[in-house]
């Protein structure tokens, strides 16, 4: 049996040897995406004051507060961001001192953000608000609803992958994903007061623009025609436009980095768009036709 697991153990450091693409043995930076997500979470508290706070936030102490969480957010964003800088450079041990100063640099830079961020959630919690009858209170969609969770951590990575960071943007908003069912690439630009209803199984691709006052249901993806050439469409706008005051309902797939729906659009369920829209079109799937026809029990009772 001894025998056996010793066999066991040597056939998997093969595969280690063999496939060292999955394999992350004796690398210095490996990002922990335990701390990163901590550190988003910190984040959020930084941007809801009072909400996800395990006790009450008092007035009294909110400096300190406040003054303690940056204090986290910057020791431990600025390692992380070492590692993802390191990772993607194979900095050497020279080079290290330069990474960290870049690091710090981001860190300040992006902390220097979170008014603006909190400008453009408050935009968001408003439009999830006046757009749903079935919201009470704000409290209500910035306790509950997975559209914000996915929204506020896909500002809070947009604003890290506009300031060049790898990696920790798309590992937040993977987090996002697996919790809200919305995957949303931090790479995407999304302008103020953006709802989204319900959520699940909406996708927006990287290079998508999104405008002001845009409201997007479930099951939408904003996604590329073809991705069949990989890598050789990196930097290439391959999702598409949306403008302003724009409706997109469930089930829709608009697709290209060519395709621009036009501000004041309304586009019906389970569409499929590939070419432009213009302004303040209504786009919808003719309805198909209904057959009723008697169930065979409804015939078995007439019997």
């Amino acid at each position: 049996m001894e025998n056996d697991a010793e066999k066991l153990v040597d056939i998997i450091l093969e595969s280690y040897s063999e496939h060292r693409l999955t394999s992350h043995i004796d690398a210095e930076n490996t990002i922990n995406k335990d701390t990163v997500i901590a550190v988003l979470l910190e984040l959020r508290k930084l941007l809801f004051p009072g909400f996800f706070d395990k006790n009450r936030v008092r007035s009294e102490y909110i400096k300190f507060t406040v003054g303690e969480r940056l204090e986290y957010v910057q020791y431990n964003l600025k390692k992380q961001i070492v590692k993802a800088l390191c990772n993607r450079e194979k900095c050497a041990d020279e080079s290290k001192t330069a990474i960290k100063k870049e690091a710090e640099l981001i860190v300040l830079e992006f902390l220097g953000k979170i008014p603006k961020l909190r400008e453009y959630l408050s935009t968001d919690v408003e439009a999830a608000y006046n757009g749903d009858p079935a919201a009470y209170s704000t409290d209500e969609i910035i306790f509950s609803y997975p559209g914000l969770l996915a929204i506020t951590v896909y500002r809070i990575a947009h604003e890290l992958f506009l300031l060049g960071v790898p990696m920790i943007p798309r590992i937040m908003t993977e987090y996002a994903h697996s919790i809200t069912g919305i995957d949303i690439h931090p790479g995407a630009d999304i302008g103020k007061y953006f709802f989204i209803d319900h959520g699940t199984g909406i996708v927006i691709g990287e290079t998508t623009q999104i405008g002001n006052n845009v409201k997007i249901y479930q099951g939408v993806t904003l996604g590329a025609l073809s991705t069949r050439k990989g890598q050789q469409l990196k930097g290439v706008k391959r999702h598409p436009t949306i403008k302003d005051n724009v409706t997109i309902y469930s089930g829709t797939s608009i697709l290209g980095g060519e395709t621009v729906i036009g501000k004041g659009a309304t586009i019906g369920g389970n569409s499929f768009i590939v070419n432009s829209v213009s302004d303040g079109m209504r786009v919808s799937i003719k309805n198909p036709e209904l057959e009723y026809s008697p169930s065979k029990q409804s015939e078995d009772n007439k019997k």
